[in-house]
């Protein structure tokens, strides 16, 4: 069932990605970790439909928020984060998928691991942490490319420094002033150094490329993690899911 959901406001994370916020007056509600498919209709009728996380937590306002990064030969995402103004209205269909979720009633301690724009899902599972007020301790690798391609930075300090979740950055190409590491990819000892110990049988929530999903689950695996308890969300080089 595709709604309508209208534009309500639109924030930039960096400079090729952007938040849109959307008022969707039948909305059903949704789970941290749940995306949507987002459909453009061009004058001529031809259509183009994209999937996209859903990077706000759930709430009563009948809102929800995705963050789209832009694609330099991209079909949806010029549009979406170059195009798009407040009052436009998108075509949406979900929420969709039931296992990459995180939900209040979980207690364990929560693994959260990101490769670029795959923090999109993993940033509704922080919000809704912070929104219902739960007690599952969360950690957070964020792998990214340097400081200025972080989503949502401000805001993931300020989560940090209340509690919510603790977060270890790896950076891949540009490390800040002062940082203590090169440059380098996660690796087996920073998933070691920086990740709950399996003896604690955290639930793991790992989105990204397909490569580094892989490679981090092999790491968590390495480390004693049930495969069972390692949750993965992939995109491939088209980046359709954000």
């Amino acid at each position: 069932m595709w709604r309508v959901g209208t534009v309500v406001a639109l924030h930039d994370e960096t400079t090729s990605a952007r938040t849109l916020t959307l008022e969707v007056p039948d909305w059903p509600g949704h789970a941290a970790g749940q995306h949507v498919d987002v459909r453009l209709t061009a004058p001529d009728g031809y259509t183009a439909a994209r999937s996209y996380s859903i990077a706000s937590a759930p709430n009563p306002e009948k809102r929800l928020e995705i963050t789209v990064e832009r694609l330099p030969d991209g079909e949806v995402s010029p549009y979406l984060t170059q195009q798009l103004v407040v009052g436009d209205q998108l075509e949406l269909r979900g929420p969709i998928g039931g296992w990459f979720v995180w939900r209040p009633e979980q207690t364990e301690p929560i693994q959260l691991i990101a490769g670029g724009s795959g923090i999109v899902p993993l940033m509704a599972m922080i919000r809704s942490r912070a929104s219902f007020g739960s007690s599952s301790p969360f950690r957070l690798l964020y792998s990214v490319r340097e400081p200025a391609a972080v989503f949502y930075h401000e805001e993931l300090r300020t989560l940090a420094d209340r509690g919510i979740v603790r977060i270890t950055y790896a950076y891949t190409r540009a490390v800040p002033q002062d940082w203590p590491l090169p440059p380098g990819r996660i690796n087996a000892d920073l998933i070691a150094n920086a990740t709950w110990p399996s003896t604690l049988s955290p639930t793991c929530y790992i989105c990204g490329p397909t490569a580094f999903v892989e490679s981090a689950a092999e790491f968590l695996n390495r480390n004693g993690h049930n495969a069972q308890r390692i949750r993965t969300e992939r995109f491939g080089p088209t980046g359709d899911r954000r």
